[in-house]
């Protein structure tokens, strides 16, 4: 009985953080970030970045891609990651899909990956056809009711807390910077840049 009991606890936790996201879904952008002492610095743009010495990993963020194969973020510790969540349905993510598969493929050389998260596509199909329209060169994981990201961010870290959203990891695996609307190439790139240049 206990067991049960603990697994309608998770699932309502779950289902709370995912109704969480969806109100949020396709909103203009934010700067306010996970609980406690945060360290963040938001610029104009709606950048939000972590200093080094500040930075937390992120939690477990694996899965299934869209494509059926598994993928694990952690086994891309080493590189700088791009996390972007989206979702076929939404405006500002076809928007910024073009910006994204640019800078996928010209930062790869650099060390750098994107993964997508694929979010309330509650079939595979709309995604998938998604990606093809735009020649995403990078893997999604496929996460209709956003576990992943209700789970994969520690409180106090940047949380993916808006449809669209991107994330970037520094090559510790550590959130690095935020952003929560469409990306532009330019933007993309301020976050990408100096993590590149990191020692």
């Amino acid at each position: 009985m206990s067991h049960r009991r603990a697994y309608r606890a998770a699932l309502t936790a779950a289902l709370v953080a995912a109704g969480a996201l969806t109100l949020s879904a396709c909103t203009g952008g934010g700067t306010s970030g996970g609980g406690g002492q945060t360290n963040f610095v938001t610029n104009t743009g709606g950048i939000s970045t972590v200093a080094k010495a500040d930075r937390k990993p992120i939690g477990e963020i694996a899965g299934e891609t869209l494509e059926g194969k598994p993928l694990d973020v952690a086994d891309l510790k080493g590189k700088i990651v791009v996390l972007n969540v989206w979702g076929s349905w939404c405006p500002p993510c076809r928007a910024e899909a073009p910006a994204l598969a640019k800078a996928a493929t010209d930062t790869k050389a650099d060390g750098v990956e994107f993964v997508g998260i694929n979010t309330r596509d509650l079939n595979k199909s709309p995604a998938l056809a998604f990606e093809e329209d735009y020649k995403v060169p990078y893997p999604s994981l496929y996460d209709p009711k956003g576990k992943l990201i209700a789970t994969g961010f520690p409180t106090g870290t940047l949380m993916p807390n808006a449809i669209p959203s991107t994330v970037v990891l520094d090559r510790d695996g550590k959130v690095a910077a935020r952003v929560l609307k469409a990306i532009s190439e330019k933007e993309i790139r301020s976050m990408i840049d100096p993590l590149i240049a990191e020692k």
